[in-house]
């Protein structure tokens, strides 16, 4: 991660995203507890959540767009267009704004994918492919240490001050990300924009093969393909956890809910561990072996806390939270490393629904369950299908070969690659 870190422009896209995802932790749950505030509704509150979840549905359109213009400039616009999105929040005053609550989220979650997508163009453009695993790993390490303080931070910051202070500093983190990307120096190719394949003997229009191409290629490219898959089933059970852990709170602890709280930090600092380590995990099992030892990883802990202890219960959260860099890193890596970079904006926003699909269904399955069935039966099935799950994508390891020993501290040559080209 050094080697990444002595970039310099790196290190500039690494300063802008630092102020975004500070912004994003900060306003996650803030928005929750503001409509809660308004409301006094917890389902309410929930909502939101689900609405900035609801625009996934939008990845194959939002792919497309994405890869029909060059990375930066796009970065640039839609880290502005996100800091105009949030403005709204500053006219919310009481229970008849709740809609602007709702639209700025359903907005921002759109915004959202959108620069996920971008991004992972942008730092395939900024970085060798040897050390894109480094690259994702600094990122995700940094994202699970604002977990840590982020969402608490925020919810301080609007109980103490407002939504118009909250909104402020979030409107400030993407406004001072689009300054920094705007200086970067990034040698792109020429681009061009694919020209449309036409459909033969198919009813379906070239602009809808398009959209589909991102979506197709991850069901092409058997490393992705086994990725997907295994990630795919991992996340359907995966979302239980969501309610499950204060069932192992309430019932198994006996502890006030609050004690989550407790729980939730200790995941972070597993966040951290395993945002640090997963790129020697990539680099000695590949970028499917790291998903695998992540998802297994996920399954040990749901087997962990079956049992109510609290020794037992943090060793468990903490290996859940280091779970959740090795999927993140190993996922985003081989799309990288694996995708043609005119197809990498669809595959990155199709990559993301196709996983996180299953897992919003799986919170809202879980939440049912948990009602009806012992909670410890349901982490075990959670264990058993994440171990399968785990366990499927380490036979498909070799798939994925570890890339490369990073170059010698100091290099900066940047692999030069056709928009158009393969990989």
């Amino acid at each position: 991660m050094r080697t990444v870190l002595r970039r310099p422009d790196f290190r500039l896209l690494f300063g802008g995203l630092l102020a975004s995802m500070t912004a994003e932790s900060i306003l996650l749950l803030a928005l929750a507890v503001w409509v809660k505030e308004l409301t006094g509704s917890s389902g309410l509150a929930g909502a939101t959540i689900f609405a900035i979840i609801a625009p996934m549905t939008l990845a194959p359109l939002v792919g497309w767009i994405v890869d029909r213009y060059p990375r930066q400039p796009l970065f640039v616009a839609v880290n502005l267009v996100t800091a105009t999105l949030l403005t709204p929040l500053f006219a919310v005053r009481d229970r008849t704004d709740l809609w602007l609550v709702y639209l700025v989220a359903i907005l921002y979650g759109l915004s959202y994918v959108t620069l996920s997508a971008v991004l992972s163009g942008l730092i395939r453009s900024l970085v060798p492919a040897e050390l894109l695993a480094d690259a994702n790993g600094v990122l995700q390490t940094v994202r699970q240490g604002l977990r840590l303080i982020g969402p608490l931070a925020g919810a301080a910051l609007y109980s103490t001050a407002g939504g118009g202070l909250l909104t402020g500093v979030a409107v400030t983190g993407f406004v001072t990300a689009a300054v920094l990307a705007g200086l970067l120096r990034v040698t792109e190719p020429p681009w061009s924009r694919p020209e449309p394949r036409r459909c033969v003997r198919t009813r379906s229009s070239p602009r809808s093969a398009e959209l589909g191409a991102g979506l197709r290629y991850l069901a092409d490219e058997p490393a992705l393909r086994r990725a997907l898959l295994g990630y795919g089933l991992g996340s359907l059970v995966m979302g239980f956890s969501e309610s499950l852990i204060f069932a192992y709170v309430d019932q198994g602890l006996r502890r006030d809910a609050t004690f989550v709280g407790v729980l939730v930090t200790v995941q972070g600092a597993g966040g951290l561990a395993g945002g640090l380590v997963s790129p020697g995990v990539i680099r000695r099992a590949g970028e499917v072996g790291a998903l695998a030892v992540g998802v297994a990883l996920f399954g040990v802990a749901a087997l962990a806390l079956s049992y109510p202890n609290l020794w037992l219960g943090c060793t468990a959260v903490l290996l859940a939270g280091a779970s959740l860099p090795l999927t993140m890193v190993g996922l985003h890596t081989l799309i990288q490393r694996r995708t043609p970079p005119r197809l990498i904006g669809r595959a990155a926003a199709g990559a993301e629904a196709v996983v996180s699909g299953p897992r919003a269904v799986s919170i809202g399955v879980g939440a049912l369950l948990v009602g009806v069935i012992d909670y410890r039966l349901l982490f075990v099935v959670v264990s058993l299908v994440t171990l399968l799950a785990g366990g499927y994508l380490w036979g498909g390891r070799r798939l994925s070969r570890p890339p490369q020993p990073p170059p010698p501290a100091g290099r900066t040559q940047v692999s030069q690659q056709s928009w158009t080209g393969a990989p």
